[in-house]
């Protein structure tokens, strides 16, 4: 009786669809993903190690890592010494979740591993962040800060919020980082959550003697609202000011000071929110997907990117740098492009009644 014995090369060939099929469902996902929300169990396999690999050859010897990178894509032996000698380019930056995503990634792959590369290119990573913050407490979008509207504090697409929830992690000695014991890393990560809470109750913006919400950037020496892209003005800020309202309200035993500015946020967010509308994504006369805004009696409350800062009404901006007051009014291309509306405040404002009954008296 002949028993069946797969060949090596049988085998070989399952294993290799196997890693195939494995890499491929990887790669339909963004980076963000696979790096913070995959299974507990996949951080320490192999399809994670190889992505790790990734993540240290694309670190900047600065200690950041550039943006809107498929860290997890598969790399030719080109594409691997291509990166190489990148190393020394100055595009570092915080935006889009750059450095933070890869510091948190490569510290779960310590923890999962024992691998010190991952631990060192971690730690560069952080003091990277330590590096860049202004004196003022702020931080600038790349660092060394490029030329332009690069230089001013970025809170746009909540990179400084992101910089503080990392820090804060580290001198809490969260999970993900109970790796880092050294004393001084402790301290310099407080001292400069603590410096990065000061810029952020200094640039709250403040109206008839009120505080109320912060612009996407703002003036690294003025402190001002000011203007990044054509069409992100100096305004009144309905998305990225939320998460710095979340990080006051973090604080344990706040300050007067702090709880005024929480107070004043929201205040801010309860009279500009917009009700009775929705963004409707349809087809075009011409085929194309679009968007618009339609009346809707049971639509969530949304509020508006971009708030005028004279008459604190929403207004949206093509890449001519002209306010209009409705989405339809600006070219397609923006109009597809960009987020003008957000539905994210809602959470924030819901936990504040339970915040407010326990601080203000």
């Amino acid at each position: 009786m002949n028993t069946f014995k797969p060949s090596l090369l049988l085998v070989l060939i399952l294993l290799a669809t196997s890693i195939h099929a494995q890499d491929n469902s990887i790669l339909k996902k963004k980076w963000t993903e696979v790096a913070n929300n995959q299974p507990e169990k996949w951080y320490g396999s192999d399809e994670s190690k190889r992505i790790a690999e990734n993540v240290l050859l694309y670190q900047r010897n600065i200690g950041g890592w550039p943006k809107n990178i498929a860290f997890h894509a598969i790399l030719s032996d080109s594409d691997k010494e291509k990166i190489l000698q990148e190393k020394n380019i100055n595009d570092a930056i915080f935006d889009n979740r750059a450095t933070t995503t890869e510091i948190r990634f490569l510290s779960t792959m310590f923890l999962k591993t024992g691998n010190e590369a991952y631990k060192e290119a971690a730690l560069k990573g952080l003091q990277f962040i330590l590096k860049a913050q202004y004196e003022n407490g702020g931080w600038p979008m790349f660092y060394p800060p490029h030329n332009g509207y690069y230089t001013h504090i970025t809170f746009n697409d909540d990179a400084i919020f992101r910089m503080m929830e990392l820090l804060k992690d580290v001198y809490s000695k969260k999970q993900q980082f109970a790796y880092i014991t050294d004393p001084k890393i402790i301290s310099d990560s407080q001292n400069a959550w603590d410096r990065g809470l000061q810029c952020i109750l200094k640039t709250q913006i403040v109206v008839n003697g009120k505080p109320t919400v912060w612009c996407a950037q703002h003036d690294e020496v003025t402190l001002a609202p000011a203007k990044a892209r054509a069409y992100e003005l100096p305004s009144f800020s309905g998305s990225e000011s939320v998460g710095l309202v979340e990080i006051l309200m973090e604080i344990k035993n706040p300050s007067p000071e702090i709880i005024k500015a929480v107070q004043g946020a929201v205040e801010w967010f309860e009279t500009h929110k917009i009700t009775n509308i929705k963004v409707e994504n349809y087809t075009g006369a011409d085929g194309k997907p679009d968007r618009r805004v339609v009346t809707s009696s049971n639509a969530s409350p949304l509020w508006a990117r971009f708030y005028d800062l004279e008459t604190g009404q929403p207004f949206f901006c093509d890449r001519d740098g002209i306010k209009k007051s409705k989405l339809e009014e600006i070219g397609y291309e923006r109009r597809n492009g960009y987020s003008w509306y957000t539905d994210r405040p809602q959470k924030m404002l819901d936990r504040y009644p339970t915040w407010k009954s326990k601080w203000v008296k």
